[in-house]
């Protein structure tokens, strides 16, 4: 299966040696003009954190039998937004 933009995979050590601990990737692109060896591909991609906010973009080279497909992205917290409290003032010394 092809990787697509918008895809999110989990990326385990079945995928690469590198992986040693496992990241979540919503692929950008697939990298079709570098030259793989068979069953190898690199793409392109944001590394999602526990909250499924991108963190970091890398190009990342893997086995294609070891790329899990993710059907849900962790979601982000819902947080409500501050609200901003006037603070009292006090005159300014001039002089």
């Amino acid at each position: 299966m092809k990787l697509k933009a918008g895809d999110v995979v989990h990326l385990t050590h079945a995928a690469s040696p590198q992986f040693v601990n496992p990241i979540l990737v919503r692929v950008i692109r697939e990298l079709p003009e570098r030259h793989t060896y068979d069953g190898w591909l690199w793409f392109e991609g944001y590394q999602l954190d526990a909250h499924g906010a991108a963190v970091a973009k890398r190009e990342l080279y893997v086995r294609r039998e070891g790329v899990r497909w993710r059907q849900t992205v962790p979601e982000r917290p819902t947080t409500t937004p501050s609200v901003r409290r006037p603070q009292p003032r006090t005159p300014a010394r001039v002089g």
